[in-house]
């Protein structure tokens, strides 16, 4: 059987405790595809997923590991984010067809650091959006998702004033560009190097919440969405949460886990088809270099999103 690399998680732990392997190409069922992955992502869950939940709450990590493995991944090959192509499809499989362009959230099959996977016909797996390259459509992907749920969650319409707190993460980048495109009045907080950034995704104001620790009197917001969760705090994050009106709602990423549904990952790719969401893009490497990406992300200071190129996209 020919062997194709992956990414291996033997064991819960730091970085260098990943493994670039040979593995037998996997090969599908009656009603899966086989996906020739083209481009990953290294997102904030997969360092979860890696180090075994080790910055969560006790109750949320011994649930983690009741579900993925006790001392590791029960499936070694992990990675939720992909992009590529459809090599193969399942005698039974209906909704896609060999040479299809695709991405999607691999969910608890993880598998997703690797040449190739396979995923159900019913994943959360849709045709890429035909505006962008597979890079770009693995960068919106995780953040795109997450910020649907929250924005959502939070009842936004385009008459309102909204504050993305971490507004220069993969979630911040996605929930300031789709509040914007909304018609809401976006405010971003990030670190000073982003604020740039944030105001060209459409923020009418951006705040360095190394350098404030409070807002206006008269700044009052519908909504705030903090797009980093309780591992990260300051001053301005908590004067943030205080300066809601009376009606205002609150939205953390660590207040509920998004179930990702295939409708939502449906809807973010007609929104970037639509110009309403691009790509931020931080650094991208090669699958050989996952623990420098891995150490890069879990410093948590990247810009977006960072990709694993993995090979064979051809930047369509």
């Amino acid at each position: 059987m020919k062997a194709v690399k992956a990414v291996v998680c033997p064991r819960y732990g730091a970085a260098d405790v990943l493994e670039v392997r040979d593995v037998s190409k996997p090969v599908p069922n009656a009603r899966e595809v086989l996906i020739n992955i083209h481009t990953s992502a290294v997102t904030t869950s997969d360092i979860n997923m890696r180090n075994g939940g080790q910055v969560l709450p006790a109750f949320m990590r011994a649930a983690m590991r009741l579900a993925v493995g006790l001392s590791g991944p029960r499936k070694g090959i992990i990675g939720l984010v992909l992009a590529g192509e459809i090599e193969e499809v399942g005698r039974s499989v209906s909704r896609f067809a060999v040479g299809d362009r695709v991405y999607g959230y691999t969910k608890l099959n993880f598998g997703a650091y690797a040449e190739y996977t396979c995923l159900k016909e019913s994943a959360t797996l849709a045709k890429a959006p035909v505006s962008l390259n597979d890079a770009e459509a693995a960068a919106i992907l995780y953040g795109g998702m997450i910020a649907l749920h929250c924005l959502r969650k939070g009842g936004l319409t385009g008459d309102m004033k909204v504050l993305i707190y971490g507004a220069s993460g993969a979630v911040g980048t996605a929930a300031v560009q789709l509040a914007a495109h909304a018609g809401a009045e976006v405010t971003g907080v990030c670190g000073p190097n982003n604020l740039g950034l944030v105001e060209s995704l459409g923020a009418a104001l951006a705040l360095d919440y190394t350098t404030r620790d409070s807002l206006e009197a008269d700044q009052r917001y519908d909504l705030v969405v903090d797009a980093v969760g309780d591992q990260k705090t300051s001053t301005l994050k908590q004067a943030s949460r205080e300066a809601l009106t009376p009606s205002g709602t609150y939205v953390s990423v660590d207040d509920s886990t998004p179930l990702m549904p295939l409708s939502d990952l449906e809807e973010l790719t007609r929104l970037a088809d639509a110009g309403a969401i691009t790509a931020v893009i931080d650094r991208t490497y090669a699958l050989e270099d996952i623990v420098e990406a891995h150490r890069y992300v879990e410093q948590g200071h990247k810009r977006g999103n960072v990709l694993v190129d993995i090979g064979g996209a051809d930047g369509t």
